[in-house]
């Protein structure tokens, strides 16, 4: 499923036009990415939880050279599916 039917899905079962469904999609990652930016953990019950974790640096290796390289401190986006997804999928 891309963005389109995501938004097609949303306006079908909410009862929204494809362009309230757009708006609300498109506020909903924009809060999500604005928590996560500033740290925060956002759950959304039944489906998951996002969050940030703090990658340490490590060392790995360049394929074309073969040469160690020292590979930057990062941070990442974990999630972890809820009950309800999990249970939906299985």
């Amino acid at each position: 499923m891309n963005k389109t039917e995501l938004i097609n899905a949303i306006a079908e079962k909410a009862g929204l036009t494809k362009t309230q469904a757009k708006d609300a999609l498109d506020a909903a990652v924009e809060a999500i990415g604005a928590a996560l930016a500033e740290n925060d953990k956002v759950a959304i019950l039944g489906f998951g939880t996002f969050s940030v974790v703090e990658k340490a640096a490590r060392t790995g290796i360049n394929p074309q050279t073969k040469q160690q390289i020292t590979i930057a401190a990062r941070k990442n986006i974990k999630f972890k599916a809820g009950s309800e997804l999990t249970a939906k999928v299985k």
